[in-house]
């Protein structure tokens, strides 16, 4: 007769409900635990059955091995109680008014299906007024994930966190860690600016870590009229220390939300420049450029816009190269040589001639030189690149529309 093998797929809740119920009742209890000052008798089975603190305790010979009282001087009665309260039925609420205690006592006795809980639970619940308590938490009993995925809310909503008052308690050495990272979710260094001086005037003591703050601020992205607005109210910017820092600052390098993604430029003749995000459907008003110009060339190369050429309102044409500088949101007049010839557009015009010549910028170089011309001389052109050749379409050709295109 072949063997039978008999399993009862309720008897480990049975046998829960019956260790809860003896619990409850303080019966066949071996020994009692004491937490600030409130005392809960339970059975040392249990105890080392769902914490391998307990379990150590009991199974090596430890002075508690031996007593009838055990003091836990780390752990809120409170929290104790739930633990136990898991311990004995496999189920613990979490809130967020406990869940910071109930981790930091499951880390203590090394209960981690409720530190996972825990942990899990702050994940799904993490805002811009907790992020920064959780990460510091995360920290202290190196929760790896926990770290990370707090970390990365903290950088991507910095704009609101560093207006919250947990961002205010961070140490300097975590501070120093947000600020230097090129993945802090700012549109303009400014703001990382103002979030170290906020930290740094929270209290008197934290003046000696100037230094070690500020040096984190790449200072160098700073616009020069921020600058000027703040020596007003911050004395701070007139000191030798932060002078020296500004000087000596030649990180230049953007973070990474403040380098531009792929967004339709405007420049309209009155010199209002705005830009478009199709990836948030978003227009945004950008800096205008410091004069009126009209039919000017534009064009993007990498991050840089560059703006060539133009005719001015009292119809004199332009020979000058302006770019635009995103991190700094601003216009510059590059230093270089103007266009050998003054023109408007590509190819265009330099009243009251038609032009067919071409230039070329070249950034490495920082020259102009002259290209092919074209076929034709024209005007009001369409122009495109595609696979690195140039196409120009229509226009208008002496008196009439020109219908060619050529490249």
């Amino acid at each position: 007769m072949a063997d039978f093998v008999f399993m009862e797929k309720t008897h480990p809740n049975k046998m829960l409900e019956s260790l809860n119920r003896l619990w409850l009742n303080e019966e066949l209890c071996d020994v009692t635990l004491r937490c600030g000052g409130k005392e809960f008798p339970c059975h040392r089975i249990v105890l080392a059955s769902f914490s391998t603190y307990f379990e150590a305790m009991f199974k090596t010979g430890m002075m508690e091995s031996r007593q009838d009282r055990v003091d836990l001087i780390n752990v809120e009665p409170q929290v104790m109680e739930m633990l136990l309260s898991y311990a004995y039925t496999s189920e613990v609420v979490s809130s967020s008014q406990n869940v910071q205690a109930l981790l930091a006592a499951a880390h203590f006795l090394n209960v981690t299906a409720v530190q996972e809980a825990c942990c899990h639970y702050m994940e799904s619940h993490m805002d811009e007024k907790n992020c920064v308590g959780i990460h510091c938490l995360a920290d202290t009993f190196s929760f790896e994930t926990l770290e990370k995925l707090s970390m990365d809310y903290i950088l991507k909503h910095f704009s609101v966190v560093y207006q919250q008052e947990e961002f205010l308690s961070l140490s300097v050495d975590k501070l120093t860690q947000i600020l230097a990272s090129d993945h802090v979710n700012v549109t303009k260094e400014e703001m990382m600016f103002e979030a170290a001086m906020l930290w740094l005037n929270h209290s008197p003591d934290r003046k000696q870590s100037f230094v070690k703050v500020m040096e984190h601020i790449r200072l160098a992205l700073l616009t020069p009229s921020y600058l000027d607005e703040v020596k007003a109210s911050l004395d701070v910017v007139e000191s030798q220390a932060c002078q020296r820092l500004i000087s000596e600052d030649k990180n230049h390098r953007l973070r990474w939300a403040t380098v531009p993604c792929e967004v339709i430029l405007t420049v309209a003749s009155d010199g209002t420049v705005e830009s478009f995000d199709p990836q948030i459907n978003r227009w945004k008003t950008l800096a205008p450029l410091p004069f009126t110009v009209d039919m000017h060339a534009l064009v993007a190369s990498g991050s840089t816009v560059y703006l060539a050429g133009g005719m001015f309102p009292n119809n004199t044409v332009s020979r000058e190269l302006w770019s635009y500088d995103y991190s700094c949101d601003s216009w510059l007049k590059m230093d270089v040589m103007d266009m050998n010839v003054a023109r408007s557009e590509f190819g265009g015009q330099s009243p009251p001639i038609l032009r067919d010549q071409v230039e070329c910028y070249d950034p490495e170089t920082d020259q102009w030189s002259m290209c092919p011309s074209m076929k034709r001389q024209r005007k009001y052109a369409g122009v495109a690149v595609v696979d690195g050749q140039i196409y120009v379409l229509g226009g208008i050709h002496s008196a009439s529309s020109a219908f060619s295109a050529e490249r």
